[in-house]
């Protein structure tokens, strides 16, 4: 696909040994398709990011695409024929046992000089690319009045600083155990987070949720860049606010961008919405873009653990040591008996919209997602919440919901998204979030939400090398903040915070 640019055929087989083929177009039933000079007459008509067996399968044979099985026939399947849910079945199922098997190929080296952005170097060595203030709340309860304050203060300093914003959740009270830690840990992690050049934080006073465990819980964090207040205590939580916000603009209104190497950047990277050109071109794109990244010292997040199931042997035979295997395979297993102890099943997976796109079982949903982490060693395992500290490739634990996953990968650290999507979606959070489409349809209907169109690929106007090199420049500019993600530009900035657990 990528030695040059060409004019893209009816379909295209991902791997040799795949025994299906993607439809890069329409095809209709009774069209002769071309793959790898093999000739197939298609049985009805195709969608483009469908499927189309390029041989007869028997019922329970393995159907492969990405070179891997992606599950087995339920139906007698003719070669030419349109596969999908009617005759193709997953092959998942709880828990598994695993073995290391470590992986031989190397990564894809980076020579050169390592390029630099525009970042705001903090006081504990960060780097954000943004500088921001955030008002946060420890309970629901006061997200209108933290929405007001900020409102008010984005208004009225306007140009001092990159922006002031609130992110509301319904959290932080009536909560126990597992559930008021997951809200601790996405606050506390906004609370340090090096796009905030400053912090406000709005309690309430009565909540679980209390400032003083968050504090504590957020741990080095610059005291004169955070104001806190219960607004019980109070007596007019507008005035309050504003007054508190106005004496941390004076502090970080001088802050200014220095020269830092690409290493301090801390990409997460997400797919939302995917469909059968994802695992091709947007995702496949993003993995190049991580292979470079961490060959050049810096840190890529990859998240989404119900999107690894089928697909989680190749990212265990990754990782760069017996610890770090024990701890993805400790990831996966909990994440599925996670489903079963609510009675779900670890497949319930992909969603209307990724069926409707092509994709059809979860394994092939999997195989796709994952190649947003390129071919890059795995170096650790994040929990919920916890920080990033180390460079590299990092899986963090997290579902695929798009707006919990994207939260958990800025709450851990990163300071840029990259968002894949087949689908489109609107959707932005705290940090800036470029959106990769997969397919050019989708980027011109709506170029307000795509910031990057993967598929030129497809359409054969642009190789793979190109659309990386012009990604991984976009990624500067944007982290330089020479450029605004379209997220920004809209206005759509929020968090999600993951609840797994029991309300008083």
């Amino acid at each position: 696909m990528s030695a040059g640019v060409r004019t893209a055929p009816a379909a295209i087989r991902i791997a040799e040994r795949d025994n299906v083929a993607v439809a890069l177009r329409p095809i209709a039933a009774g069209e002769r398709v071309d793959v790898d000079g093999q000739s197939v007459v298609a049985g009805q008509d195709i969608g483009p990011g469908h499927k189309i067996a390029l041989a007869s399968l028997e019922p329970d044979a393995t159907v492969t695409k990405y070179g891997l099985p992606i599950g087995h026939a339920s139906a007698p399947i003719a070669a030419g024929d349109w596969v999908h849910s009617h005759n193709l079945r997953t092959s998942l199922s709880g828990a598994l046992d695993y073995e290391y098997h470590p992986a031989t190929t190397a990564p894809r080296a980076v020579t050169g000089a390592v390029p630099t952005f525009m970042g705001y170097r903090r006081a504990n060595g960060r780097v954000g690319t943004r500088n921001e203030l955030w008002v946060l709340n420890t309970v629901g309860c006061v997200n209108h009045a933290a929405e007001r304050i900020a409102k008010q203060a984005a208004e009225r300093y306007a140009g001092k600083i990159d922006g002031i914003y609130a992110f509301a959740h319904p959290y932080g009270c009536s909560q126990l155990g597992d559930d008021l830690k997951n809200t601790q840990r996405v606050l506390a992690g906004l609370l340090r987070h090096p796009n905030a050049g400053g912090v406000l934080i709005l309690g309430l006073g009565c909540e679980n949720n209390q400032l003083s465990e968050l504090m504590a819980l957020a741990g080095d964090v610059d005291r004169e860049r955070v104001a806190f207040f219960n607004t019980q205590d109070v007596i007019d939580e507008l005035e309050e606010g504003t007054g508190a916000v106005a004496k941390l603009i004076e502090r970080i209104a001088g802050d200014r961008r220095t020269e830092c190497p690409v290493s301090d950047l801390v990409l997460g990277h997400k797919c939302g919405g995917s469909d059968g050109f994802s695992g091709i071109s947007a995702n496949s794109l993003l993995g190049r873009v991580a292979d470079r990244m961490t060959s050049l010292g810096g840190s890529v997040l990859l998240t989404e653990v119900p999107e690894m199931f089928g697909a989680e042997q190749m990212l265990m035979n990754r990782a760069v040591s017996e610890p770090v295997f024990e701890g993805i395979v400790g990831m996966i297993n909990d994440f599925k008996n996670y489903f079963l102890r609510h009675n779900q099943p670890v497949y319930e997976n992909p969603s209307p919209g990724n069926k409707a796109g092509g994709l059809t079982t979860l394994e092939e949903k999997s195989l796709g997602a994952i190649q947003k982490g390129g071919r890059a060693p795995v170096s650790r395992v994040l929990r919920y919440g916890e920080p990033l500290r180390e460079p590299g490739l990092s899986l963090l634990e997290s579902p695929g919901n798009d707006g919990v996953s994207s939260t958990a990968m800025v709450v851990s650290g990163a300071t840029l998204l990259l968002f894949t999507t087949g689908r489109g979606t609107p959707l932005g959070f705290p940090v800036p979030t470029i959106k990769v489409s997969s397919n050019s349809a989708i980027a011109e209907k709506k170029p307000h939400w795509i910031d990057f169109n993967a598929g030129a690929l497809l359409d054969g106007t642009k190789t793979m090398a190109q659309l990386e090199d012009d990604l991984f420049a976009l990624v500067l500019a944007v982290a330089s903040g020479e450029r605004l993600a379209n997220n920004e530009t809209n206005g759509y900035r929020e968090i999600a915070i993951w609840k797994e657990g029991v309300t008083l």
